[in-house]
């Protein structure tokens, strides 16, 4: 997996944004942070402290938390390689590309770079992994959220990229990951994934832009 300095930032000033889209752009910054790499306790600690509500992302979030305050580091290391790294490979490959073509570093690939040039998105020089993994696909959200390459991408704009590459498979793999074999607490993070590609499929589809 990538980690989660994959992608080069490019320095800019701090972009007032509203309440809401921070804590859409929080959700997906940790949705890259946790994919990208095994977690260290500190994390897990954090993430035992979140809270939910009576909404179903805010059930799936106090999920994940209950779970994660039952998780030592040295477990979830251990889940995370045999979901995604293993003998050769993991139980999932989650790569836009195979999820779309059956194959990895196929056309979907392709066509996310261009789509990252045209947004001054940058592949770290150190970083051999290919960019539409879901981690980097999810740091790529945030960034556009906060206008972390730039500016704050408009609704538009945002709109746009999901559809084209993470609204056709991201819920696919995170419904995977919450059913894999190898997954414990990896499954809480997959409820939480595919609620919360559902909230922003539903609401790129009520916007106007």
């Amino acid at each position: 997996m990538t980690n989660q300095e994959a992608l080069m930032e490019n320095p800019s000033p701090a972009h007032e944004i509203t309440e809401e889209d921070r804590l859409r752009a929080d959700l997906y910054d940790y949705l890259g942070v946790i994919l990208s790499r095994p977690p260290e306790q500190k994390l897990l600690d954090q993430t035992a402290g979140l809270s939910g509500g009576d909404t179903d992302l805010g059930t799936a979030i106090g999920a994940l938390a209950r779970i994660a305050g039952h998780s030592k580091a040295r477990a979830v290391e251990s889940e995370f390689n045999a979901l995604f790294i293993g003998l050769g490979r993991g139980e999932l490959l989650p790569y836009a590309s195979y999820y779309l073509t059956g194959f990895l570093n196929e056309k979907p690939l392709a066509g996310l770079r261009r789509d990252m040039a045209a947004r001054s998105m940058t592949r770290a020089q150190n970083v051999y992994e290919p960019e539409d993994n879901i981690a980097s696909l999810m740091e790529m959200m945030a960034g556009m959220i906060t206008g972390r390459y730039g500016k704050p991408a408009s609704l538009a704009d945002q709109k746009q990229f999901f559809g084209k590459h993470i609204g056709p498979w991201a819920g696919h793999f995170f419904t995977d990951l919450e059913a894999a074999t190898n997954s414990v607490f990896y499954a809480s993070v997959g409820a939480v994934g595919r609620v919360y590609m559902d909230i922003e499929a539903q609401g790129f589809r009520m916007s106007a832009g």
